[in-house]
């Protein structure tokens, strides 16, 4: 690979003036002042000359300048004024989209009930649930007595909301005798939450303020404390505090403060309540400590000191330790062992090469095991007196996706479960235990209609270069071709790729909007998720990176040779580390893609990792590899990184989010790539970039902005597509 030095315009070096001042004198074609009236051509970046060199590898980046240099605080004006003149852009290219966006967005919102509630579920003497009134943007939380009452509004989120641009509720604890309420909210995007208790008796705010955390809320000490976990100026997590209500949080104690960087620390409480669990790790390194719930403050015991490579949680019953972990295989066992003898682990049930264990929960006279077969859910019933004595909940369909939903009692009767596919609505099921009866208790209403005939699912299997076969999960109308007029229509394929998530085959209304249009929607199940277990996960990072991109772009062509969509007629998404796929491929195969959609994307792979003062480097580089401290690794990252992979080519229609306050893909990196791609690029095609100048990582909050931001998202992917006058079929 060759590196070559970009040098900046010598207008823009020899000028003391702003970066897009300057690229307009130079660039007078093409670029745009920032103004208030509609810009005529998009933003032009000033390319500054800076470069770094490690290993002996010399890297240029003229748009280094686009980091903040003051940042997390970001008020440097020439920053601030290319992410204003890129959203400028933004707004003048869609506004002959609006009415397209609007009709999206009404359809959208009526595919959702606006007076919804969840189910309600029995906690302790209480029974939870919450609600969204007509027209609201966020929930209002109720509880009443199990034994019969009233409902009482707990927390009104939108109450909380009120004068803030962006809001989100965090943790939400009630204290074991049921009389506090401790709750933390983020007003601006950056997770930095705020923590405070409520005296659910007297209606009261407590003094009690528990400033820039991150994590849950954990009551412990007979309800009289809390355990939480405060983020560093790094946004990280490296210590579980002890606030004792009604002191000063200067004299809260610290329970556990872990000296590794790439470490993160949670804490929670064992099924029985009767054990408070302090755990710490990193994406493949993991460390456990027990204490007394009543005593928070005693004795810890280590369960296992940590080992590189090996994961394991925990769960206590009755002095007895069940231990998940990957110490003797990669897809998992379920151990236990004595309080006594806690790194004494005997196995329960053995790894397997087929089955995929990701999870276990206790509960008074069984145990649930969850995992995956061939790569579909399965959620499993065990006793404890003999683990192989098991029985597996059924489902009907052929692809779904499936488990445990909110189950916050030790001793039940009844399991509650989620379930829905890519035809089928989000569901709410009870489990009798007794019985085996699948009780439905809720689905997914759609108030708009919803004929679930209309559709039909198909999961195929596409075989990629390296001859691995890559599942996909396809839903489309069963009359699409007649919608189109045509075979091989539009279609769009999503996927995520990273950190072992899979990607479920679930259902989405806001889909609709495109498969009601004649879209196929496929989920492509690559490598980087666990989808088909653990080893598949593992392909799909570090040096096997490659292996994530290569998955996705095969995935397309594969469809293609099925027949199910055409050359330039695949559009695509991702997010995230989701986002940085959208990069890598666009930059590999950039001629299948009619449309493209990164959401606040990880282009800036090589940049990011190289700096440890980061929020979340340290910890990723288990996840990606340290190019500080490798040269192999700084090689390979660079060889896909998107932001340096940009070449002189054409490239598909691309539209980019981003986030200002965004703390996990920090706002410069879709920025640095934009500026770049509208510098190399070779084709007059739309690129655009939003910045959320209020919002962080997950884009704006409440129900109706988020709804909106999607429905522009598809107004961009079919005026692409040459199907803004498409209307959805009956």
């Amino acid at each position: 690979m060759s590196l070559t030095r970009i040098a900046h315009g010598a207008l823009a070096a020899c000028l003391a003036i702003s970066p897009l001042a300057a690229a307009h004198a130079a660039n007078q074609e093409e670029s745009t002042n920032v103004t208030s009236e509609a810009p005529t051509s998009p933003p032009i970046a000033e390319k500054r000359e800076h470069s770094f060199t490690h290993h002996g590898i010399t890297v240029s980046d003229p748009y280094h300048w686009l980091k903040d240099q003051s940042y997390p605080t970001i008020d440097d004006e020439d920053v601030l004024d290319y992410v204003k003149a890129e959203n400028a852009w933004f707004e003048t290219r869609m506004a002959p989209q609006k009415a397209l966006t609007d009709t999206l967005f009404e359809e959208m919102k009526a595919r959702i009930k606006e007076d919804d509630s969840t189910v309600p579920q029995k906690d302790g003497d209480w029974i939870y649930w919450s609600e969204f009134e007509e027209g609201a943007q966020y929930r209002k939380h109720y509880r009443k007595p199990a034994a019969g009452g009233d409902p009482v509004l707990i927390i009104d989120e939108n109450e909380l909301a009120e004068g803030h641009e962006y809001f989100r509720l965090g943790a939400a604890s009630v204290s074991k005798n049921g009389r506090f309420l401790a709750y933390s909210t983020d007003t601006n995007g950056s997770e930095r939450y705020t923590a405070r208790i409520k005296d659910l008796q007297t209606g009261e705010l407590l003094d009690d303020e528990l400033t820039n955390l991150r994590g849950g809320l954990t009551w412990v000490a007979n309800d009289t404390a809390l355990v939480y976990g405060p983020s560093t100026e790094e946004w990280r997590t490296l210590e579980a505090k002890l606030h004792v209500i009604g002191t000063p949080v200067e004299s809260d104690v610290t329970l556990y403060k872990e000296d590794d960087q790439s470490f993160g620390v949670g804490a929670g409480l064992t099924a029985q309540d009767d054990w408070l669990i302090i755990a710490t790790g990193d994406n493949e390194t993991s460390e456990v400590r027990l204490v007394r719930a009543d005593d928070p403050t005693g004795e810890q015991i280590l369960i296992k000191p940590r080992q590189k490579g090996v994961e394991y949680s925990i769960d206590v019953r009755d002095g007895e330790i069940f231990i998940w972990t990957n110490d003797n295989h990669i897809n998992f066992r379920l151990a236990k062992a004595s309080l006594k003898t806690p790194g004494e682990w005997e196995t329960v049930i053995a790894g397997s090469d087929e089955f995929y264990l990701t999870g276990f929960e206790l509960f008074k006279d069984f145990y649930v095991t969850e995992g995956r077969l061939n790569g579909l859910d399965q959620v499993q019933i065990r006793s404890y007196a003999d683990a192989s004595d098991m029985k597996s909940i059924d489902f009907p369909e052929a692809s779904y996706d499936t488990g445990l939903s909110n189950n916050p009692e030790y001793d039940v009767s009844k399991l509650r479960l989620s379930y829905e596919s890519m035809i089928t609505p989000g569901s709410v099921y009870d489990y009798h235990l007794a019985s085996g009866e699948l009780e439905l208790l809720k689905q997914q209403e759609i108030p708009s209609g919803y004929d679930a005939s209309l559709y039909t699912t198909e999961r195929v299997e596409i075989t990629a270069r390296d001859g691995t076969k890559v599942p996909v999960s396809i839903v489309m109308r069963k009359d699409r071709e007649e919608i189109l007029e045509e075979k091989a229509g539009p279609l769009h394929l999503y996927a995520y790729g990273a950190y072992g998530y899979a990607v479920p085959p679930g259902f989405s209304t806001t889909r609709l909007s495109l498969v009601d249009r004649g879209f196929a929607y496929a989920i492509a199940h690559i490598r980087g998720g666990d989808d088909l277990g653990r080893r598949w996960y593992l392909q799909g990072k570090m040096f096997e990176r490659r292996n994530t991109f290569n998955d996705f772009v095969d995935a397309g062509r594969g469809l293609i040779e099925l027949g199910y969509t055409s050359e330039g007629k695949v559009t695509a998404s991702g997010g995230s580390a989701g986002g940085e796929l959208m990069g890598a491929v666009i930059n590999q195969d950039p001629s299948q893609y009619g449309a493209v959609v990164s959401h606040v994307p990880f282009v800036d792979v090589l940049n990011t990792m190289l700096d440890e003062s980061l929020p979340l480097t340290p910890g990723e580089w288990q996840e990606w590899g340290n190019p500080l401290t490798s040269k192999e690794a700084f090689a390979y990252i660079l060889s896909y990184s998107p932001y340096d992979q940009v070449s002189a080519q054409d490239y598909p229609p691309l539209l980019v989010t981003a986030g200002l306050n965004d703390p996990r893909v920090t706002y410069w990196e879709p920025a640095k790539w934009v500026a770049k791609l509208r510098d190399v690029k070779t084709d007059n095609k739309e690129l655009l970039m939003k910045t959320n100048m209020g919002a962080g990582h997950g884009g704006k909050s409440g129900r109706w902005n988020s709804v909106y931001e999607v429905a522009e998202e598809y107004a961009f992917i079919l005026w692409q597509m040459g199907m803004t006058e498409a209307e959805g079929a009956d």
